[in-house]
């Protein structure tokens, strides 16, 4: 079996349980990251060999930095950083920035639906202005409270999961 098919064969049951368990619960267990970390990085050494397991651990490190400084800002949670390190094994650090790319692309698609569903667009859009405005000199950048209604967050780990996969179809076929 070639890299693209047994990345996504691994992706797609991920995908399914990190969705049911980010849409229901809002949260990422460990045990599940920890085990697609072990596989990506199990993979890629069987696949590649020690090149294999240098570009896993690679994306793992690459893919935990890009999201960590999201998580900074307080737009991802700490499964979110982990989930996405995880899936860096998995993708190899050659895919980390497209993938990373797709994910962002469907995060704000689900942001959209999300606002609009619930009804709160132009508060959602006043407060992405003021985290523009933070960028500013001499502006401060603001820090939003997580809301306690699931209703108003986003499940990040569907976009980490449904992106992994898309990126890894498109760019690595």
């Amino acid at each position: 079996m070639s890299e693209a098919p047994a990345q996504i064969a691994l992706l797609i049951p991920l995908a399914i349980i990190i969705a049911y368990y980010d849409v229901r619960y809002r949260r990422i267990p460990n045990p599940f990251v920890l085990a697609t970390f072990i596989s990506g990085v199990a993979m890629n050494a069987i696949l590649g060999g020690f090149p294999g397991i240098a570009a896993s651990l690679l994306g793992c490190l690459l893919g935990f930095i890009l999201m960590f400084m999201l998580h900074i800002f307080g737009a991802m949670g700490a499964g979110d950083v982990k989930l996405f390190a995880a899936i860096g094994a998995v993708t190899g650090a050659h895919l980390i920035l497209p993938t990373f790319l797709v994910v962002i692309l469907i995060g704000g698609l689900l942001a959209v639906i999300s606002t609009i569903r619930t009804g709160v667009l132009l508060s959602t859009m006043h407060r992405v202005l003021q985290i523009f405005a933070g960028f500013l000199p001499g502006w401060e950048m603001p820090r939003f409270a997580v809301p306690a209604d699931r209703r108003y967050t986003i499940p990040y780990g569907v976009a980490i999961t449904i992106g992994s996969i898309l990126s890894t179809a498109i760019f690595r076929s």
